[in-house]
């Protein structure tokens, strides 16, 4: 026995021990407290979603028409790393960015983008923040054939231009003198900036990967004594920034972009380049949303309330109908509650309006599994077994009935995860860490907290504090 209570007061001080990090991580409660020169809540903070703290949406969607079929995912996520990295340049605190699949049922799947960035009220200076990443592109000449078709309708379109007449884009003039090729941007592997040791011009240095560098030696080989020409953000008619001739096959997966453009013009293109360019052809806005930081902290408000209040009427009524095993599932309830906020804290869950509604669905979860647990026990009092033995019973039978409804639980919240939308999985993240943690606080818990008990017999003090509700046990 004195095991079980030793035992007992361990996770009592444990649990309390918990409770005071919670407490002292708070700014607004502590806002000059420091861990080795680093405040407590900059080191343990609680992540807020945007909807709790304030600030832009962005959704956009990704053209992948010209992706592989197999290759989407990976491009996506691809796309995902890029717009991280241009948002990071800013300094702004923990963007979230994430990808979404839209439809895909009956026709073809949307790839989008959801981009949230706290603490940013201007939309303008959010999608200025992401901006648009340089398409970079390398073509090499036309046969000779096309080129001279090509500089015959540019001839005619400007003839027809001084003479006054209505100027057309045939197919011919929209291809250009130059083809696509497989080498573009997305092969880059950095940028530097650099000047010409004659003419201190501006040099735009590219170093491609090992696949990129293999397309590049393979496309100067091929193009010996012709140009390639260099395109970024290209457009029809639109003039190549460089088109060097190749006289030799580049086997060093290096090129040099140079052009008329100012030192500070080619620092803010290096910059660009390095951030990553765009995996996917186009990357559209659909819709944008700003949440301001005062409806952000009355949500946040609303939400903590409501928890609170769920939290009292819950131990409210377990006392009141269960008594002194309420009292205990209290105890356990209590536990379970700061057990869930440290791991908000450590492992950084983003707690958003429908995250809270899913932690405290799971405090019922919690109560469910003592709920059960005292009737059973109660149901063997009734038969004439002394507290120990009822209790012992009352965990055994109920258990089964706690492990299959907690892991229907589970499964429905991995399924809301993993198929759900962006506000659904914070709905089902803490509700499914909710239920885990629920079974270790009504189970390990609150059975350790009865066993210590120093109730024994069957007097009528005993059975009055085993009572439910205003029935005794006779």
């Amino acid at each position: 026995m004195w095991k079980t209570r030793v035992t007992a007061l361990f996770l009592l001080l444990v649990g309390a021990g918990i409770g005071y990090f919670i407490y002292a991580s708070e700014p607004n409660l502590h806002p000059g407290r420091t861990v080795y020169g680093q405040s407590v809540a900059e080191k343990f903070p609680f992540k807020l979603g945007l909807d709790l703290s304030g600030g832009v949406r962005l959704i956009y969607q990704a053209d992948v028409s010209s992706v592989k079929a197999g290759d989407v995912q990976n491009t996506m996520a691809l796309l995902r790393d890029v717009i991280e990295r241009r948002i990071n340049l800013f300094g702004v605190t923990e963007p979230v960015v994430q990808v979404e699949e839209k439809g895909g049922v009956t026709g073809p799947a949307d790839e989008r983008l959801i981009v949230e960035i706290p603490g940013v009220s201007d939309v303008q200076k959010a999608i200025a923040m992401i901006g648009t990443t340089p398409k970079l592109e390398f073509m090499t000449e036309r046969p000779k054939a096309q080129i001279d078709a090509y500089n015959a309708a540019v001839a005619k379109m400007n003839a027809d231009k001084q003479a006054g007449k209505p100027i057309t884009l045939n197919q011919t003039i929209i291809d250009g003198p130059y083809q696509p090729t497989e080498l573009n941007g997305r092969y880059l592997d950095n940028a530097t900036l650099e000047f010409s040791q004659t003419t201190h011009a501006p040099i735009v240095s590219i170093t491609f990967n090992a696949e990129g560098a293999a397309i590049f030696a393979k496309m100067t080989q091929e193009n010996i004594g012709k140009t390639i020409a260099i395109f970024l953000d290209r457009q029809i008619g639109s003039d190549p920034i460089s088109a060097p001739v190749v006289q030799e096959a580049i086997t060093g997966g290096k090129a040099q972009i140079t052009g008329q453009f100012t030192a500070a013009e080619a620092r803010t293109l290096v910059d660009r380049l390095n951030s990553g360019a765009l995996p996917v052809d186009k990357l559209q806005l659909l819709s944008t949303e700003t949440i301001s930081a005062p409806l952000g902290a009355q949500a946040l408000h609303a939400g903590i309330l409501a928890a609170i209040w769920g939290l009292i009427i819950v131990a409210a009524f377990l006392i009141f109908w269960y008594r002194l095993p309420g009292l205990v599932a209290t105890l356990a309830l209590s536990i379970y509650v700061v057990l869930m906020l440290a791991l908000f804290k450590f492992l950084g869950v983003t707690l958003t309006a429908a995250a809270i509604a899913g932690f405290v669905l799971s405090m019922g979860m919690a109560v469910d599994a003592n709920i059960l647990i005292f009737e059973r026990t109660k149901e063997e009092l009734r038969r004439g077994h002394n507290v120990h033995d009822a209790v012992h019973e009352g965990f055994t039978r109920a258990w089964t009935s706690i492990r299959d409804s907690n892991i229907s639980s589970i499964i429905t919240a991995t399924i809301l995860f993993w198929f759900g939308a962006t506000l659904i999985k914070g709905f089902a993240l803490t509700f499914g860490i909710g239920v885990l943690v629920s079974m270790f606080s009504a189970i390990t818990v609150t059975r350790m907290f009865l066993f210590s008990l120093p109730v024994k017999g069957h007097s009528s003090f005993t059975r009055a504090l085993f009572g439910s509700g205003f029935l005794k046990l006779h």
